[in-house]
C-alpha cells in the first residue's frame, strides 16, 4: 500500500525531511504500524519516533490515535504537542 508521510515542526527538522511517499508492506495497517514501520529505519528515526516520545499523528489531516486503519494513498502526519502561552 502507498501512502504519503509528512513531518513538522521539530520532527521535521531532526529527520531533515518535510514528506516522503512510502510503499508500505502488508503487515503495516495502521498509523501506529507506521511509527512502528519508520523507528525500524534506526537512528534518528528511532530517537524522534520512539515509544515514550511525546507525538501527535494526523490521518488525512485529523487528529488520531494509532489504532486508526490506513488506506490506499492516506496522509499519515507526525508533529510534536503543540503547547499554547
Amino acid at each position: 500500500m502507498k501512502i504519503q508521510i509528512r513531518f513538522f515542526a521539530s520532527v521535521r527538522e531532526a529527520l531533515n525531511l518535510t514528506q516522503e511517499t512510502v510503499e508500505l508492506p502488508d503487515t503495516v495497517l495502521t498509523v501506529g504500524d507506521v511509527r512502528t514501520y519508520l523507528r525500524a529505519r534506526g537512528g534518528v528515526w528511532e530517537q524522534v519516533l520512539g515509544e515514550g516520545r511525546a507525538l501527535r499523528m494526523a490521518y488525512n489531516q485529523i487528529m488520531t490515535t494509532p489504532e486508526q486503519p490506513l488506506s490506499v494513498d492516506c496522509e499519515v502526519a507526525f508533529f510534536p504537542p503543540v503547547t499554547g502561552g
